[in-house]
């Protein structure tokens, strides 16, 4: 798992359609409690809006977390951090 900040979100005018209905966020990576120069693009899950701090999934487990194995994701949040 990753954790991150959202910073921003992706506006797309076409989408495969196993992803439409869901966010498309911009996460600037946190590592160590330090805030890095990395970014990802990650589906959200969770509903999470700009300036919250998440947890993100990757890889085949990013997939899992949509509840369709065959969705082409590699980045999902799964979680909101307090």
């Amino acid at each position: 798992m990753l954790m991150g900040k959202v910073v921003g979100h992706i506006v797309s005018t076409r989408k495969n359609e196993d992803i439409v209905g869901f966010k498309i966020l911009e996460i600037q990576l946190v590592k160590n409690q330090v805030e890095t120069d990395d970014y990802i693009v990650a589906v959200d899950s969770v509903g999470a809006g700009i300036g919250e701090s998440v947890l993100i999934t990757t890889g085949s487990g990013a997939r899992l977390a949509l509840n369709n194995p065959a969705t082409p994701v590699d980045a999902v949040v799964v979680g909101i951090i307090d």
